[in-house]
């Protein structure tokens, strides 16, 4: 196991490391967001040709490489014909003269740390030679289609109101997004706690709880919630929007 971790940490920073150079060729960061579900599916691949799989792990893989492969694509596609995303474009006027080291410190390796660290019930479920799937399996591969669902299409419905949008300043408010203001967040949340319960039943699998715990923080609290809405402070149609929808977990669909 030990051996693995080291393994795991060589190959991410070589991982971070590409990528970097990459966005410094592209001359833009937001390549970062098509390397972070990308990275997973890389994780994946190796973690199934190098361990004994189980019924478990494979699901695991196999969940989230799809889940990986999506996002990438996604943001790939969006990302193609626009400018930096914001928020990199911010940092890197901040950041001045440090753009470069600061950029592959703060990243590009805090990012592959952050992937292996939401890794541990992949890694966990890689050494659960012989485990077979379960009811707890079973009730996890359903929740982690909901999440997908959520996710998928709440992306999609974004995406085409972007298209017909009339003024800048317009907010999605209809689709999945009339119950939650960030209903792509929230399936990303279910299916991380669908992983996490999927791995439960393996030895160590409570372990893993720890990824959709962090993944939750980090969209709530730091880079997804805030982060995006900061951008419309000062806009009244949001604000109104604000007030009547949830943030994320769309609790008021059940009310």
């Amino acid at each position: 196991m030990i051996q693995l971790v080291i393994n795991l940490l060589l190959l991410a920073w070589a991982y971070a490391s590409c990528w970097f150079v990459i966005s410094i060729v592209l001359k833009r960061n937001d390549i970062a967001d098509v390397a972070w579900g990308m990275g997973y599916v890389g994780l994946c691949a190796y973690l199934y040709f190098t361990q004994i799989n189980s019924e478990v792990a494979n699901l695991v893989y196999l969940l989230t490489s799809l889940w990986g492969i999506r996002l990438s694509l996604h943001i790939g596609l969006r990302n193609r014909r626009k400018k930096e995303d914001f928020r990199y474009k911010q940092w890197r006027e901040e950041w001045g003269s440090t753009f470069y080291w600061r950029s592959y410190l703060q990243v590009y390796l805090l990012q592959v740390l952050l992937l292996l660290v939401i890794s541990t019930p992949i890694v966990i479920a890689s050494q659960s030679a012989g485990s077979e799937l379960s009811f707890l399996a079973g009730a996890g591969l359903a929740l982690w289609l909901s999440g997908f669902y959520w996710q998928a299409v709440g992306d999609y419905q974004l995406g085409q109101f972007k298209k017909r949008k009339t003024h800048k300043d317009q907010v999605m408010q209809s689709g999945l997004w009339k119950h939650s203001r960030h209903p792509n967040y929230f399936g990303e949340i279910v299916m991380w706690f669908s992983i996490g319960l999927i791995v439960l039943e393996v030895t160590y699998g409570w372990i893993g709880l720890v990824s959709p715990i962090l993944i939750t923080f980090l969209l709530l609290k730091v880079s997804g919630v805030p982060m995006l809405e900061r951008r419309y402070k000062d806009n009244p149609e949001f604000e109104t929007y604000k007030k009547r929808t949830p943030a994320v977990f769309p609790w008021k669909i059940f009310s």
